[in-house]
């Protein structure tokens, strides 16, 4: 009989900084070679899971332990990090934050140089992860110069050339764009027949990740385990949607045109999911859909004319771009990697200054006006939240814009309570920043720039890390705001579904110009432009597409208008 290599028994952990537990009573085993998908919501325990496997705890995150966790035939709590680091190569959702060699091949080579293995078998081990990795072409890169996905796959090198047995991922697709995602699930997939690897995934996109075919879905709520099942038995019913995470567009669709997901065969993807009612019970309900005619927004708010810049007077990162965004506006800003999305928006909030060109704010030239003045009108929530956070704990740091503005007490209280509550975060008003999840830092970034009252909101993948029903608040907040104050938000993101739902209007960004500006649904069916942007088709296009729809674009936009009313 064949022993798991990773094994839980009655598991519980408490981190030393909170009063419950985060895990409690943890069973499962997972077998060597297999792939397991572990998934929750925000704060559901799922990456406190990932620390206890590769050792992080006790040995970096001090708590109390009760139970036992056994991987590769050592007991977590009894071994040190060292040994752990043998049995389990672990990739984290911040690539940069494990790099340490000035370049790619510095990179791959530095845990062998710490173990003093000779130069020749070195060279041979850095060759042979190279080339299974496809790195030759940028061996000789800055790890910090090259794409999201590039990234990744450096990261995956550099804990494979040990030769771990068992390789954890903690949200892969977190920073990374649709094409990007898919191509590295793929990998990851493909890696783990190859090399006969163990996988854990630790996710709560599940659509995007059971790309890869997983034997297992694990689910935590709470710190507990509530679904342990191969995916489609999961997937059939609607205990994903309940637990607060997303099912994948393709079954809420089909559940939408009523037809029930149970009597669907190969249902793990929109590719092979089958049932002889899908073609005619999908173009009936495309009939029945009615799509409203929104009121376009007029008044403009942000005015770009012509406006241009280049770093060191090279090639230029925006290239004479004109742009006119309407107040009360919620938009997306896409387009792959290194194509002038967050130098256009540090050209906006005055970080840069433009070569060239003029830009006007509700009418008002913007050349004159300094970082902290158009901060007053304009709030930048960056991409990854640890760079914005600089208090001890959650109230400190939400209300640290209202108490520089020298704001009553009274009121700081009121107005930072208001915003914790509505992003989800009043309950952890009193934990220290360092306890939170990436996600939850993210939020806090969020509410410490909307308790400011900004005019116009610009946000830098705000769904990082959020799972479902989180984003889910913070946007539909953004969208009351929207509509009662007139703020208007500007989005660079990566995320189909969060373009689709909440955006009326994206802006695709290629080379430093604007190759479209139209619809969500009009740019998520444009085979040129998903290509040039580096997304992929939805799996509501790939259905359109399988069962002879007559127009994509009309089926997506219906979809998620019907979703619109639905929320």
């Amino acid at each position: 009989m064949v022993e798991p290599l990773i094994s839980f028994k009655d598991f519980s952990f408490k981190y030393d900084s909170q009063s419950e537990d985060t895990l409690k009573h943890i069973n499962l085993d997972i077998y060597p070679g297999e792939k397991v998908l572990i998934a929750g919501a925000s704060g559901s325990g799922k990456s406190t899971l990932g620390r206890v496997i590769n050792g992080l705890i006790p040995h970096a995150y001090p708590g109390a332990i009760s139970g036992s966790c056994v991987v590769n035939g050592k007991e977590v709590a009894e071994s040190s990090l060292f040994d752990l680091s043998f049995d389990v190569g672990t990739v984290l959702q911040d690539s940069d934050s494990q790099f340490v060699g000035l370049t790619v091949a510095e990179d791959l080579a530095f845990s062998l140089e710490n173990d003093q293995v000779p130069q020749e078998e070195m060279r041979k081990s850095v060759a042979k992860w190279t080339q299974t990795l496809q790195l030759k072409k940028i061996l000789k890169n800055s790890p910090q110069e090259i794409s999201g996905g590039q990234k990744q796959r450096v990261a995956m090198g550099g804990v494979l050339i040990d030769e771990s047995q068992i390789l954890l991922f903690d949200e892969p697709l977190a920073s990374l764009d649709p094409s990007a995602g898919l191509a590295s699930m793929e990998l990851i997939d493909d890696l783990a027949t190859k090399q006969n690897l163990t996988v854990v995934l630790i996710e709560h996109r599940i659509e995007e990740a059971l790309h890869a075919d997983f034997d297992r879905l694990v689910v935590l709520n709470e710190g507990e385990i509530v679904a342990n099942d191969r995916p489609e038995a999961i997937l059939t019913s609607e205990k994903i949607i309940e637990l607060g995470l997303r099912e994948p567009l393709y079954l809420s669709v089909l559940r939408r045109a009523g037809i029930k997901i149970a009597q669907c065969q190969n249902i793990g993807h929109a590719e092979t999911i089958t049932n002889p009612v899908i073609a005619e019970r999908l173009k009936a309900w495309t009939r029945g859909a009615k799509l409203t005619q929104v009121d376009k927004k007029e008044t403009n708010i942000l005015e770009l004319q012509g406006v241009s810049f280049a770093y060191d007077n090279g090639k230029n990162i925006i290239d004479n771009l004109n742009l006119v965004i309407h107040q009360g506006e919620i938009i997306s800003l896409i387009g792959q990697n290194g194509t002038g999305k967050s130098t256009l928006s540090n050209l906006i909030t005055g970080f840069l200054t433009p070569n060239k060109g003029k830009m006007l704010f509700a009418g008002e030239n913007m050349d004159q006006q300094s970082v902290k003045e158009r901060a007053e009108k304009i709030g930048y929530i960056l991409q990854d939240p640890n760079q914005m956070i600089s208090k001890t704990t959650v109230f400190e740091e939400v209300s640290s814009g209202l108490t520089l503005r020298q704001i009553p007490n009274e009121e700081i209280l009121k107005r930072v309570n208001e915003i914790l509550k509505i992003c989800g975060l009043y309950e952890m008003r009193h934990w220290p920043i360092s306890a939170l999840s990436f996600g939850q830092k993210k939020r806090v970034t969020i509410a410490s720039i909307l308790v400011l009252d900004p005019e116009m909101l610009i946000l830098d993948e705000p769904t990082a890390g959020q799972d479902f029903r989180h984003y889910t608040e913070i946007m539909s907040f953004l969208e009351r705001v929207c509509a009662d104050r007139n703020l208007t938000v500007i989005m660079i993101t990566h995320d189909m579904h969060l373009m689709l739902e909440y955006t009326m209007r994206t802006i695709v960004l290629d080379d430093g110009q604007i190759i479209m500006d139209d619809t969500p649904a009009k740019v998520l069916t444009s085979d040129n432009i998903l290509q040039r942007a580096s997304l992929a088709k939805t799996s509501l296009y790939t259905l359109a597409d399988r069962f002879g729809l007559s127009s994509a674009d009309d089926f997506v936009a219906k979809f998620i208008e019907s979703e619109r009313r639905a929320r």
